[in-house]
């Protein structure tokens, strides 16, 4: 490459929510910025998550200096395992709270050893190759985010990860104006790639203050026990989880791993500070009157193996639901989500509980954690950008939001990218250039060793929809003649009538008999025959087409 040009290369999150992965390239050197998962569709049968197609950075593994990661959400550092056993011997860099979610998530993986984890603190720059790092604080759903504005030699790179802007965050760390101003101040930036989830919202997004005073009111008016639910990731909710059980005298028992790992982690960095006395473990629940207990407890999004989903059908060994309980899902419903959500919702009103969820009608239960159209426009005056692309969000997301920045008459320039697209940049010109290998890849049970290709997927849906069929028959290897009439077994395959199996035997008999003795004796050639005219019988007379994987067997 040039020395005068730049490149931005993103490889997930543009035209999809999640996965999100950009590579940004000077001469030889390449920064990632984030390495993220994406859960799968109902489509993706078996599939345990998703991760970017990293191709063209195993191509270049050379040049990848450095990760750089905005903040701790799965979409962001899910995919780092699978990156990091791709790609060796790339140094992580992130803050303090989302390395300590890194930890765990590698120690899971038995890379921990292998990686060198070095920690950013907000404000202060570092320096990788040509590329001056400064990370600025931002405000999320989740503590210790940063924005990344990249100085390169053809000018600063700002890629803000996801933000809203709150100026009274309660972990008291709000969100940095003032270095956004100066970026603007100091000639503007030459391109911002912006966060895109909540473009469709008019308006400001709420603080995290905004939930106080409607939580407030649901711990003291609740007569007995008290399921307090929410993302494990929302810190600040805990917090405030807390801070209301203590004020309306409740001990708080936490059920669920992925929200006893949070609490654990938040309170060794000081976001939580647990009032002494106050936390109890989920065996002393039944110790203490029901209006004296709060129990935080993980499964919002009614995942059918969380605390909740399991307390809901009296399937959980502690948290006990019982009539008259109150179960306050403080999250918003993820699309895809909502028969999972519905259906554990149901289960807890069979219990006589009262359920509260963001619904629209029950006040303001849950905030959002990322910026809505004041608040990107806001980011777009502030820091003035020659270049603007969006990111993160399904395609109309990304146009809606090239429109709003166009709409502010400051971009130069706006470009819809998608992965894998290379945006080419220098001082004074941005150009398309080709594009290079980008997707994504299918990982089964959460192993990165297991990875699943498209032809799986094909067939594991075509099982599902259509069934499968097992022709069996048994050949004498001395003579080569079949022994007795083959069989069939059908599974997932509803037969409309008997006969129709009966006279598919009699296709089998039928195919054996046209061939000869020397297709017979391979097995490959009429397993194949087999299943052609197997094929086109069932599909004539059924309209399906199961799957038909015929089986010899030697005697």
């Amino acid at each position: 490459m040039s020395l005068d040009k730049l490149q931005i290369i993103p490889l997930g999150g543009l035209g999809e929510f999640g996965m999100n992965c950009c590579a940004i390239r000077y001469g030889d050197h390449i920064l990632v910025i984030d390495a993220g998962l994406m859960f799968p569709d109902e489509e993706l049968l078996g599939v345990d998550i998703v991760v970017p197609d990293i191709g063209y950075l195993v191509e270049n593994r050379e040049q990848v200096k450095a990760i750089l990661l905005t903040h701790g959400h799965e979409d962001h550092i899910g995919g780092l395992p699978w990156i990091l056993t791709e790609l060796r011997d790339v140094p992580v860099y992130g803050t303090e709270f989302t390395l300590a979610y890194v930890e765990g998530k590698l120690e899971e993986h038995k890379l921990l050893d292998d990686t060198e984890m070095l920690e950013m603190i907000p404000g202060e720059q570092f320096q990788i190759g040509p590329f001056r790092i400064q990370p600025i604080r931002v405000t999320h759903s989740l503590v210790d985010c940063v924005s990344l504005a990249i100085h390169t030699p053809v000018g600063t790179i700002l890629h803000t990860g996801d933000f809203k802007v709150d100026l009274a965050s309660p972990d008291g760390h709000p969100f940095d104006l003032q270095a956004f101003a100066e970026l603007g101040r100091n000639g503007g930036v030459l391109a911002l790639l912006q966060d895109s989830t909540n473009v469709d919202r008019p308006g400001h997004t709420p603080s995290e203050l905004a939930v106080r005073p409607r939580l407030d009111e649901i711990f003291g008016r609740t007569k007995k026990r008290l399921f307090f639910s929410c993302f494990s990731s929302s810190i600040h909710r805990l917090k405030l989880a807390f801070e209301l059980a203590d004020k309306h005298d409740r001990k708080v028992a936490v059920i669920g791993r992925s929200l006893d790992n949070s609490t654990e982690i938040a309170t060794d960095l000081g976001y939580i500070d647990i009032p002494p006395g106050i936390l109890i473990n989920g065996g002393q629940i039944k110790d203490y009157p029901p209006e004296k207990v709060c129990v935080l407890i993980s499964g919002t999004q009614g995942e059918p193996m969380s605390a909740l989903s399991r307390a809901a059908v009296d399937n959980h060994k502690h948290a006990r639901i019982e009539p008259g309980d109150t179960v306050l899902l403080s999250s918003r419903i993820i699309p895809g989500n909502e028969k999972g959500i519905f259906r554990m919702i149901d289960h807890l009103v069979r219990r006589d509980a009262n359920v509260i969820f963001d619904d629209g009608t029950q006040g303001i239960i849950h905030v959002s954690g990322h910026a809505s159209q004041e608040e990107l426009r806001l980011m777009i005056n502030l820091v003035k950008p020659k270049y603007f692309i969006p990111v993160h969000g399904d395609y109309r997301h990304l146009k809606r939001h090239a429109e709003l920045a166009a709409s502010t008459g400051i971009p130069k320039q706006t470009f819809l990218l998608e992965d894998g697209d290379v945006l080419e940049l220098t001082r004074d010109s941005a150009t398309r250039r080709d594009k290079v290998r980008a997707g994504r890849i299918l990982i089964d049970d959460g192993s990165t060793a297991d990875v699943v290709d498209d032809l799986v997927i094909r067939d594991r849906r075509h099982l599902s929809e259509a069934g499968l069929l097992l022709p069996i028959l048994a050949i004498n290897k001395l003579t080569g003649l079949v022994e007795g009439a083959p069989e069939i077994i059908a599974r997932g395959f509803a037969v409309p009538d008997p006969s129709i199996l009966t006279e598919a035997r009699q296709v089998i008999a039928r195919t054996l008999d046209a061939s000869s003795n020397e297709e017979k004796g391979d097995y490959g050639v009429i397993k194949e025959k087999i299943r052609t005219d197997l094929k086109r019988y069932i599909q004539k007379n059924t309209s399906r087409r199961p799957l038909i994987m015929p089986v010899i067997l030697e005697i």
